[in-house]
């Protein structure tokens, strides 16, 4: 007997009835059957298994690709008094083994893992003893080679099958072509499931495009015409910085998000933008997943996306509450080229990664056969710079032996700091005495470390932060003046990507049992950014029907909202265009922006138009960069 789904609802989550097709695809779950579930994002995907595990039971084994979104839907699980375990990257033997036996006799409810952590011997031999009642695969769409995220781990996830017979399975996935949807069924080995497919119309999203040779100027103008919070999309940690620097300077609060900044950075900036204290938040494609804001109001891509998947996805995060947004691609004359510089010219090809993979192995000092199991802190731009690599090129060759299980990848911030006292004890005692500001903090290192003086110690700039009421850069710089002055040996490094070798090296060979795949890959990679650019180009078809046409869902209901559903001339002919410039004119100088403004006219219209009246003599700029009339 099951326990009531509504009331289960109700009681964790606040809401009184399901929404779209939850509660039937909930049931049909309860029901013992498998079930495939495309949902857009935002439609409330996680409640569709985790209702069911709830009502019956047993825990639920969840398997999702990011560390981030586990550790988010973990978190949220514990926020409402559930009980969730997650088995991420650096866990000790001796605790995997004490958390997995929390999973057999501490009534968890549910246990989440990457797709590489199912591999390991010791959790397949642990899960059989579970009273397992629901698989749920996060992201499914990762388990096709024809996904924009595509994780050979993920092909693995089918043992689960044999593992735990006859439990159903629900996989979900917000992002879906037939073709992949095709592929989940085939690789998890689905058996008569039932696919629910809900709508990916975003009915409430204004879907647009506008191309501007002056994109710092529309993304002001976007952001002064529609209120409320927003994301803006970039694809390099610079521009990040570059554009709140710009939006900070206009008035709008604005914070920056990379996979480069420090963990707790990113949760005070996270938790600055979703209290409303800073409006806009510039990231690049590492901020979103798993982030519960429904009331984004604007999604700005102010550079064009590797594929549809990836734009669908990120400009879902607008307007999950169902209220009007607004989500735009800014583009210029040069954005495609970039486009394709950036994702087509750097795809690596099957010798540039066997390269790569030789070079990291003697980066790491890594001998033939040997296998280093533990993590890695990676200084990449050190690793491009020895082997004079390009590094756009260079990355997506190490993200390839990541998706094919070769090494893991994490974009984390890392700062180790070690320490030892090399003075005598009487010269550290004499230092003291003469540095009676410091000496504070000198004596809290030397109580904390017990064995300082006589080897290298790591130590916590965090800890003793909190400890001496001092900076951590403050630290720093003492640290560093101790070195300076002989009294200690001083070392902080610091590194925002860790590598962890999955297999043992075998150069060559390790490469070759996936070069296909690498050919694929590629081939994948150029038809998401020919679709991507035909989305961008396109200046005929709805936008809700272009996008919702390549993921498979036939419709002819225009949106009327989207710039080409609302598209419409606005002066009558080049003359009468002229005729309201000159009007204008005679009454004080106008900028161009400001006559765009006056009279609505399409940017580019009016820019040839100008630059006839300048040719012609009949206007002229003044100082200001104003067109006044002659």
């Amino acid at each position: 007997m099951h326990k009531d789904t509504t009331s289960i609802l109700k009681k964790f989550w606040g809401y009184d009835d399901f929404r779209g097709p939850q509660k039937e695809i909930i049931d049909n779950v309860l029901s013992g059957k498998d079930v495939l579930a495309l949902m857009p994002t935002g439609g409330g995907k996680s409640i569709c298994y985790q209702v069911p595990s709830l009502a019956m039971e047993g825990i639920c084994i969840v398997i999702s690709p990011l560390v981030a979104l586990i550790q988010d839907q973990v978190a949220q699980l514990k926020k409402r008094n559930i009980k969730a375990v997650a088995l991420t990257g650096g866990i000790p033997p001796d605790e995997l083994n004490d958390l997995l036996d929390n999973c057999l006799y501490g009534n968890y409810k549910f246990l989440y893992l990457s797709p590489e952590r199912l591999q390991q011997p010791i959790v397949q031999e642990r899960i059989p003893q579970m009273n397992i009642n629901l698989i749920a695969i996060d992201e499914a769409h990762c388990i096709s080679q024809w996904g924009n995220d595509f994780r050979p781990a993920y092909l693995e996830c089918a043992i689960l099958k044999e593992l735990v017979p006859n439990k159903p399975i629900i996989a979900l996935t917000a992002t879906a072509t037939p073709r992949v949807v095709n592929d989940i069924v085939e690789n998890l080995e689905l058996e008569n499931v039932v696919i629910f497919k809900d709508s990916f119309s975003r009915s409430n999203i204004n879907f647009r495009v506008k191309r501007s040779e002056d994109k710092l100027y529309q993304l002001k103008k976007y952001m002064a015409k529609v209120p409320g919070s927003a994301i803006v999309y970039v694809r390099s940690r610079k521009m990040s910085i570059s554009l709140v620097n710009f939006l900070v300077k206009n008035g709008i609060s604005a914070s920056f998000f990379h996979g480069g900044i420090p963990k707790s950075d990113k949760e005070e900036k996270l938790n600055l933008w979703l209290s409303f204290k800073v409006r806009a938040m510039v990231a690049t494609n590492a901020f979103g997943m798993g982030v519960d804001k429904p009331d984004v109001r604007l999604v700005v891509h102010y550079h064009i996306p590797d594929s549809l998947e990836s734009y669908f996805q990120e400009a879902g995060r607008a307007g999950r509450d169902g209220k009007p947004s607004t989500a735009i691609i800014l583009t210029s004359k040069e954005d495609k080229d970039k486009a394709k510089q950036q994702f087509l010219s750097t795809l690596p090809d099957v010798a540039f990664v066997k390269k790569v993979y030789s070079k990291l192995n003697n980066y790491f000092q890594i001998s033939y056969g040997e296998l280093v199991s533990e993590p890695l802190a990676f200084e990449f731009n050190a690793f491009c710079k020895r082997y004079e690599f390009n590094p756009n090129l260079t990355f997506n060759a190490i993200r390839i032996l990541d998706q094919n299980s070769v090494l893991s990848l994490a974009e984390n911030f890392k700062e180790k700091t070690t320490l030892q006292f090399v003075a005598s004890k009487s010269g550290i005692f004499e230092y003291l005495d003469k540095n009676r500001k410091t000496a504070p903090i000198i004596q809290t290192i030397l109580r904390t470390y017990g064995g300082i003086t006589e080897y290298d110690t790591k130590i916590n700039l965090y800890m003793l932060s909190k400890k001496t009421g001092a900076s951590e850069e403050y630290l720093k710089k003492i640290l560093q003046q101790l070195a300076d002055d002989g009294i200690v040996e001083y070392q902080n490094n610091t590194s925002d990507l860790e590598v962890t070798f999955l297999v043992p090296r075998e150069d060559d060979h390790t490469i070759n049992l996936f070069a296909k795949k690498i050919k694929d890959f590629n081939q994948v990679k150029q038809n998401n950014m020919a679709a991507m650019l035909g989305y961008v180009s396109n200046k005929k078809v709805c936008r809700n029907i272009y996008l919702l046409n390549y993921f498979g869902e036939k419709t002819a209901e225009k949106c009327g909202t989207c710039d080409i559903c609302t598209k419409k001339e606005k002066v009558a002919s080049p003359y009468d265009l002229e005729k309201r410039i000159m009007e204008l004119l005679e009454i004080r100088p106008h900028s161009s922006r400001q006559l765009e403004k006056a009279i609505g006219a399409n940017e580019k219209e009016l820019l040839k138009t100008l630059e006839r009246l300048l040719e012609d003599e009949l206007v002229s700029l003044n100082f200001k960069n104003e067109y006044i009339k002659k």
